[in-house]
């Protein structure tokens, strides 16, 4: 039994790895791919964010299906799904069956990270489940930082078609994997499958993250982001109404009644944003103002993956043990003081003395937190509910991020704004460093434009170290409040003690 439950373990940390994994390795292909393809700056954004749609839009319903036709039966699935989609990348001829095929490869991602989750649930008893979920967070986490790295290699030594073709090696493991899984894992729910429910939770979460995808470089009433948004909100609207009076709903409203699946999601979804947030104004702000190249400021942020990396299965396990409330309330907030390091960072600095502690900080109050928090979150609620809580808390976490990134942009740019007319009171420009303090306004963090004159320069390195901090307080602000509604409202599950342990329990079980 112990080894069937590492092999299935295994197979759902493979079958997650590569989706994580695609979101990340891409990046690197997209210059090879515009050069082979002669596409333009349009298909490399969307060979990245036709991905991340679907990928997001369809977690909740890769989650309930999960629950409706048996994990087993669905994670297998999900693999077959991308391994015949990563082909179908690998071998597009033209930009637009490669945007095709990578809005499939999302919709088979969105099967597999939900399912592999509810296989963990399923599996493992509950004092185990911690353990288990802080090996899948490391070995996912671990496998964001390598994807990229070896994608390098194959796009220097053959061809950015490798980067998805290699994708066939862990599926086949995988698969080969799944036979060894619990045949219980595939029982079913004898309900009706919620069509209606499913079209409209896929079009609102699609309007929500393709308006939080293309908000950041476009003005909020272009035709990518106000229409979308009105559409996605609208149609989630009607989706909770229709789960409402559903018979057979997609996502029982009901599991929010659950303290701990309602508490540890708003904990995600404050959590997570911190994470997102941070984690894309540090690398910004590294490589337009502190002048890091993109690998370095990469590189400079691999404490934070290493660190969960080493310590999430043991924090799981310590959750398992002492119970999730100490360590969701706490791990947020030691998260917080190391992005409170990074708000006494200036335009010049070293990154031993500024960087390092700051992320080694807020990536010890990360292992602290997920794997426990991830785990309460899927303890909340019924063994046979597991996928569609596991897509709801999956699809919280994307959203979080992609908010975050939006939300504490904009205070970004107000701090900006506000820090570049106080130091240019008063301040002569030329026409040319006028023009060039205006494109610096519409972009945040950047570096200063050519031509712009000395005063203008300090200027805006000057907005660009006040709009950093102010980011990163409130990202830390966010991630302490995470903590702050764990500590208050995360309840530790009471443990079941044989009666012949207890003072008098051998006589009454005998009786």
């Amino acid at each position: 039994m112990a080894r069937q439950k590492r092999l299935t373990l295994v197979a759902a940390i493979l079958g997650s790895a590569i989706v994580f994994t695609d979101g990340t390795v891409v990046n690197v292909a997209l210059p090879a791919i515009r050069r082979d393809l002669h596409a333009g700056l349009a298909t490399q954004q969307w060979v990245v964010e036709a991905y991340l749609l679907t990928l997001g839009s369809l977690m909740l319903v890769g989650g309930s299906l999960s629950d409706l036709f048996g994990r087993r039966r669905i994670f297998a699935l999900g693999l077959a799904g991308f391994g015949v989609t990563s082909i179908l990348c690998a071998v597009a001829p033209t930009p637009a069956l490669l945007c095709g095929a990578r809005a499939l490869q999302g919709a088979a991602g969105a099967l597999l990270v939900p399912s592999a989750l509810a296989v963990i649930v399923a599996t493992f008893d509950e004092d185990e489940r911690g353990a288990a979920i802080g090996s899948w967070t490391a070995w996912g986490g671990i496998s964001t930082v390598i994807g990229p790295l070896i994608g390098g290699v194959l796009i220097q030594a053959a061809s950015w078609r490798l980067v998805f073709a290699i994708n066939l090696l862990p599926i086949a493991v995988a698969i080969y994997l799944v036979r060894h899984m619990p045949r219980r894992l595939d029982e079913t729910e004898h309900r009706r499958v919620d069509i209606l429910g499913a079209v409209l939770c896929a079009a609102g979460l699609a309007g929500v993250v393709t308006a939080l995808i293309e908000e950041p470089t476009r003005s909020f009433g272009d035709l990518l982001v106000a229409p979308p948004l009105v559409i996605g909100v609208v149609c989630l609207i009607l989706f909770v109404a229709q789960e409402m009076r559903s018979p057979d709903p997609m996502l029982p409203l009901s599991l929010f009644r659950r303290r701990n699946f309602a508490v540890g999601n708003a904990s995600t979804l404050l959590v997570y944003a911190a994470l997102g947030g941070a984690t894309f104004f540090i690398s910004l702000y590294l490589q337009e103002v502190a002048g890091y190249s993109p690998i370095d400021a990469g590189l400079a942020l691999l404490p934070i993956t290493l660190v969960m990396f080493a310590l999430s299965r043991r924090f799981g396990a310590l959750a398992d043990r002492y119970g999730p409330r100490l360590f969701m309330g706490a791990g947020p907030v030691v998260a917080g003081l190391g992005l409170l390091w990074f708000v006494g960072l200036g335009a010049h600095i070293s990154y031993v003395r500024d960087v390092l502690p700051g992320a080694t900080i807020f990536a010890f109050g990360l292992a602290i937190t997920v794997a426990p928090l991830t785990a309460a979150v899927l303890a909340g609620v019924d063994e046979h509910h597991a996928g569609i809580a596991s897509g709801v808390n999956n699809a919280i976490a994307r959203v979080a991020g992609l908010l975050a990134i939006a939300g504490i942009g904009a205070v970004v740019a107000g701090v900006f704004g506000s820090t570049l007319d106080s130091k240019l009171q008063g301040v002569p420009l030329n026409a040319a460093s006028r023009h060039g303090v205006a494109v610096a306004r519409s972009r945040p963090l950047a570096s200063a434009p050519g031509g712009v004159e000395p005063a203008g320069r300090v200027a805006i390195r000057a907005a660009s170290v006040d709009a950093f901090r102010a980011g990163m307080l409130a990202s830390a602000i966010l991630a302490m409040l995470g903590g702050a509604i764990s500590a208050v409202g995360i309840q530790n599950p009471r443990r079941r003690v044989e009666a012949g342990v207890c003072p008098g329990g051998a006589l009454a079980s005998r009786s």
